[in-house]
C-alpha cells in the first residue's frame, strides 16, 4: 500500500480519482500499481488527453493539491536533516510515478471503464435515477459542504501521527506551501475499500467524486479492481458545481470547501475573486481590511524585532 504525505498538492482529473497510497518505496509492492499522477481533463467525455502536470493548479494556485505523497525510508536514519534529504531526493522518483500513472488513467478513460458526467448531469441522474454520489475527500473539506445524501468515504484523511518522520514531514508540508493553501498532509485510508464495499452494492450506479477530480480518479481506479463496472466520474469535482447543481448541506458554498490557510483569509483564491465579482463592493471592501491589517501586524512584527535588537545590543 503506498503511504502519502508531504504535500506534493494535487488538482484536477480525469475520468474517476485514482487513489495514491502512501508511497513506501522500499516496502510497497504496490506502487507501480497506485502511484499517482496530478493530471487534468477538460473534457473527458470527449477523449480529450490528460493535461500535463505543470498545468495543473489549484483554486489558491497551488500544485498538486489532492494528492500529497510521502516518503518513507527503508533504513533508520540518525538525524532530521539527513531524513529530509532522503525525502526530498525521492521526490523525483515519485514524479516519474505520477506521469505513468497519468497514461494509465489516460487508457482507463479511452476504454471506458469510467464514464464522465457535468456537475449538472451528476444532479439529474441522482433525482432521477437513483444514482449513489460517493465522496471521497478528506473531513477537512467535507466538513465544509457536502451534497446532501452523499455516502462518504475518503480515500486519503489528515496524518495525525507524532512520530519524528510524520512530524518533519508536516513541517516540511507548511513550509512548501501549505501556510498558504491550508492543505493538511495526508494519508491513506486503509478502510476506503472495507467501507465502500460495505455501504455501497457493486451493482450500484456511482458517481465519484472528491474536490477538484484526481482523488476522485484515484479511487475509481480502485473500485474497478474491486469489481465496481457502474462507475461515473464528477468532471471537475466539487469545485464545478454550482448551487443549483447539487443540493449542499454544510456551512460553505461547494467551491469555498477546498480552499484555506493564508489564501482563503486574504480572498486570493478563484473561488473567492468569482465571488467578490457576484457580491460586490461589500464583499472585496471586507477582504482588503483584512490585507490592511497583515500588512499592519507584519509590520508591528518587524519594528518590535527590531526594538528588541537594538535594546539587546544597547544593554550588551
Amino acid at each position: 500500500m503506498m503511504k502519502i504525505g508531504t504535500p506534493l498538492q494535487a488538482a484536477a482529473m480525469g475520468s474517476g480519482e485514482v487513489p495514491l497510497r502512501e508511497l513506501t518505496l522500499s516496502h510497497n509492492r504496490e506502487l507501480s500499481k497506485f502511484a499517482s499522477s496530478s493530471s487534468s481533463v477538460s473534457s473527458v467525455a470527449a477523449g480529450a488527453p490528460l493535461s500535463s502536470m505543470a498545468s495543473l493548479r489549484t483554486g489558491n494556485g497551488a500544485a498538486f493539491h489532492s494528492l500529497p505523497l510521502r516518503y518513507s525510508s527503508p533504513q533508520p536514519l540518525k538525524s532530521p536533516l539527513k531524513q529530509y534529504r532522503v525525502y526530498a531526493q525521492d521526490l523525483k522518483e515519485q514524479m516519474k510515478q505520477m506521469a505513468a500513472a497519468e497514461k494509465r488513467w489516460e487508457s482507463q478513460i479511452k476504454e471506458g471503464k469510467v464514464k464522465s458526467l457535468s456537475a449538472k448531469e451528476a444532479g439529474y441522474a441522482m433525482q432521477l435515477a437513483n444514482y449513489i454520489l460517493l465522496d471521497v475527500r478528506p473531513v477537512t473539506e467535507r466538513s465544509k459542504a457536502w451534497a446532501k445524501g452523499a455516502i462518504w468515504v475518503p480515500i486519503y484523511d489528515v496524518d495525525k501521527s507524532l512520530d519524528p518522520g510524520t512530524v518533519l514531514k508536516r513541517l516540511s508540508n507548511v513550509l512548501m506551501g501549505g501556510w498558504w493553501s491550508g492543505l493538511s498532509l495526508m494519508k491513506y485510508n486503509e478502510r476506503f475499500m472495507p467501507d465502500v464495499v460495505a455501504k455501497v452494492p457493486k451493482n450500484a450506479n456511482i458517481i465519484v467524486a472528491c474536490q477538484k477530480g484526481l482523488r476522485s480518479l484515484a479511487a475509481c481506479e480502485l473500485l474497478y479492481k474491486a469489481g465496481y463496472r457502474n462507475l461515473f466520474w464528477l468532471n471537475g469535482g466539487l469545485d464545478s458545481v454550482e448551487e443549483v447543481d447539487l443540493e449542499r448541506e454544510g456551512p460553505q458554498p461547494f467551491k469555498f470547501a477546498g480552499i484555506g490557510g493564508v489564501s482563503e483569509f486574504l480572498g486570493w483564491t478563484d473561488a473567492q475573486r468569482a465571488a467578490a465579482a457576484k457580491k460586490g463592493l461589500g464583499y472585496r471592501a471586507m477582504l482588503f481590511g483584512r490585507l490592511v491589517a497583515v500588512v499592519v501586524l507584519v509590520d508591528s512584527m518587524i519594528l518590535g524585532v527590531q526594538q528588541l535588537y537594538q535594546h539587546m545590543h544597547e544593554v550588551q
